[in-house]
Order: C-alpha cells, then sequence, then structure tokens
C-alpha cells in the first residue's frame, strides 16, 4: 500500500489511504481511485482527496503500486540538451500534463548523444510505463525497435507506425523566406544544424522548396552544433559567402551570429538579415531582438503525453480536440519579425 512515514509521539508511523478516507469521510477505494486514477473521481471530492492527502503528508510509493498493478505510472521524457531553452517550455507542458493526469516525469538529458539516448532507454525498463522522445538522435529504425517493446511518443520526428507531434517549422520556413522576399533579399543562406538532426534537413527541403517558387537563389553552410557557441563559426562563413539574409537552424546559433556579426562590425540588419527558428526565451532580448519561427512549444509537450496517456488507457474526456489521436499531429508555427531584418543592402 501506498504510504509515507510521519512521527507520532516516540514512533513512526505511515499515513496509509485509510487515514485519508477517515480524514475526509469517503471509502478507502474512493480514496485510491482519486490518487491513481483522479479522472475517475468527482472533481470536488478528489480535490477534497487530494488536499487531505497533502495536509496529513501522504506520497504515494510508485514502488508498491507498481507491485500491485503493474504501473507506475510514471512517464520518461527524454531531451537532447536540457540546457537548450527550447527544451525548457516542452517540459514544463509536459509536467504540467501529467501532474494533472496524477503521473509523474522521469526527465532524462541525452546530451545531443544517439548513444546516450540508446542507454537511457535500456535502463528505462520497469521504472516508467512510457516515454516521451524529443528531437530524437536515433535513426527511424531504431526508435521503431523501442516502440515495439515500449510505449512511445515523439516530438518533432515521424517514424512510421510511431504516435508523433510535429511542430511545423517548413510552414514557418516558407513564411520567412516570403517576410525576406518583401525586403528585396534574393539570396538566402542556410546555416544548417546537426547532421543528426531529422529536423534540420526538413527544415532545409522545406527552403529549396519556397526558394525555387518564389525564384531565390538558396545556399547552406554547416553543419553546427545547436548552441550559441556555434554562431561564430557560422558568421564567419556567412561572411565569407557574401550572404545578406541567413535562416539559422536554431535561435541559439542566430543569437551567437548576431554577437559575432557585431564584433566584426557587419550590422544587422543594415548589412545582414538574420532569422532564428523556436522564438526561446531570450529571442527578444537580443541586440538586435531575432526575427524567428515562433513554435507552439509547451503546447507540443502537452499534446505528446495526451498521446502517451491515450495509449496506455488513460480516461482523456478532458480532451475533446482530438490531439491524443494515436497518429501523428502537426502543431502550426508562424514568423516573428523583430529587428534582426531588414531590407537587402543596395
Amino acid at each position: 500500500m501506498s504510504e509515507l512515514d510521519t512521527d507520532v509521539g516516540s514512533t513512526v508511523r505511515r499515513v496509509t489511504i485509510r487515514d485519508i478516507a477517515v480524514a475526509t469521510g469517503v471509502a478507502p477505494s474512493t480514496v485510491s481511485r482519486a490518487l491513481s486514477l483522479p479522472d475517475r473521481v468527482n472533481p470536488t471530492t478528489q480535490q477534497r482527496i487530494q488536499r487531505a492527502a497533502r495536509d496529513l503528508g501522504y506520497v504515494a510509493n510508485s514502488q508498491a503500486r507498481a507491485l500491485t498493478s503493474g504501473r507506475t505510472r510514471a512517464v520518461a521524457v527524454l531531451v537532447s540538451d536540457i540546457t537548450n531553452p527550447f527544451y525548457f517550455d516542452v517540459i514544463r507542458g509536459t509536467q504540467h500534463q501529467l501532474a494533472a493526469a496524477g503521473w509523474t516525469q522521469l526527465l532524462v538529458d541525452t546530451e545531443e548523444s544517439a548513444e546516450a539516448e540508446t542507454a537511457a532507454l535500456s535502463a528505462i525498463g520497469a521504472k516508467a510505463d512510457g516515454v516521451v522522445l524529443t528531437a530524437s538522435r536515433l535513426s527511424d529504425a531504431q526508435i521503431a525497435r523501442v516502440a515495439a517493446r515500449l510505449p512511445l511518443v515523439v516530438v518533432n520526428r515521424r517514424p512510421e507506425g510511431v504516435p508523433s507531434v510535429l511542430i511545423d517549422t517548413p510552414g514557418g520556413v516558407e513564411q520567412a523566406v516570403q517576410h525576406l522576399v518583401s525586403l528585396g533579399h534574393r539570396d538566402v543562406l542556410y546555416v544548417a544544424g546537426p547532421d543528426s538532426s531529422w529536423s534540420n534537413e526538413r527544415r532545409w527541403r522545406a527552403l529549396v522548396r519556397v526558394a525555387k517558387r518564389l525564384g531565390v537563389r538558396v545556399a547552406r553552410v554547416g553543419p553546427h552544433a545547436p548552441f550559441v557557441d556555434s554562431g561564430a563559426a557560422a558568421a564567419d562563413a556567412a561572411v565569407h559567402a557574401g550572404a545578406t539574409a541567413c535562416i539559422a537552424f536554431n535561435d541559439l546559433i542566430a543569437i551567437g551570429m548576431l554577437a559575432r556579426l557585431r564584433e566584426r562590425g557587419v550590422r544587422v540588419p543594415e548589412d545582414m538579415s538574420i532569422v532564428g527558428c523556436d522564438d526561446i526565451f531570450g529571442a527578444d532580448f537580443c541586440n538586435p531582438p531575432l526575427t524567428t519561427m515562433t513554435s507552439p512549444i509547451e503546447r507540443a509537450g502537452r499534446v505528446a503525453i495526451r498521446m502517451l496517456l491515450g495509449r496506455l488507457g488513460a480516461d482523456l474526456a478532458d480532451d475533446p480536440s482530438g490531439e491524443h489521436a494515436s497518429g501523428a499531429v502537426a502543431l502550426p508555427t508562424h514568423l516573428t519579425v523583430r529587428e534582426s531584418t531588414g531590407p537587402a543592402p543596395a
């Protein structure tokens, strides 16, 4: 039974579900459902039980619960780089959605490493009922093998047969190119991210398609690691290429480029326009503030959890949107125009 040690006089006593039942005047079975399946209990009763549990100092023992139910009610969320602000909102979204359902989040940083990701997935085992993979560095075949043995949802990937949440950055790329063309730019440089990134190739292909339609010339430099420090080399490559407009793989690279261009005396946007991707925290604090593709990052985390809990049989009656469907969900992006883009130089 799920219990927590509390001091009672000189002895140690565990707060039990029965204690909460006495405090709230409901049956122990109702308390159990409110704590493990809150969506199966009247909201008013559920709130009263949760409040009593907090007041009494009750904490669920997930190991005991797993032994009796076969479920840990925990979900592992794997991110490629926990220091990247992109993942702040993803983690916030997954955490809030799990907490609302009475589940626990296990957070794993795979440090942009496919090997670390593989090791983490192998170690999760009985510790979690399912996994959310964000910006995975594994191949589609590897992800499919994991999904065959463990309930899995991926964010920003689309392996065949695996539920996925996609952020429509290709749509954002199209808006970015149209914006640059409206400012007179006819040559656009793509500052590529890691070769192992599925999103990187997806953005490049989108850029090539829209550039061909609009009669814009495109080139590509990179790959670059998705960090601020990579922006210096990216900026040097952009200057060498004679670019007047750049679209960077992500905001971190773009922010690093702004700093390096300032060091070199290249004015942004007078001499070169810069566009980022994701609209992370801080993108509007840059000098100059960064034009970027704004993504519904927190919502992507929430949707991924709803999809995963749907696969695990949780009651998602509070989600009339259908975003917990088992296939793929695409979330739209839009371009946020700030001061890092301007008219093409004469």
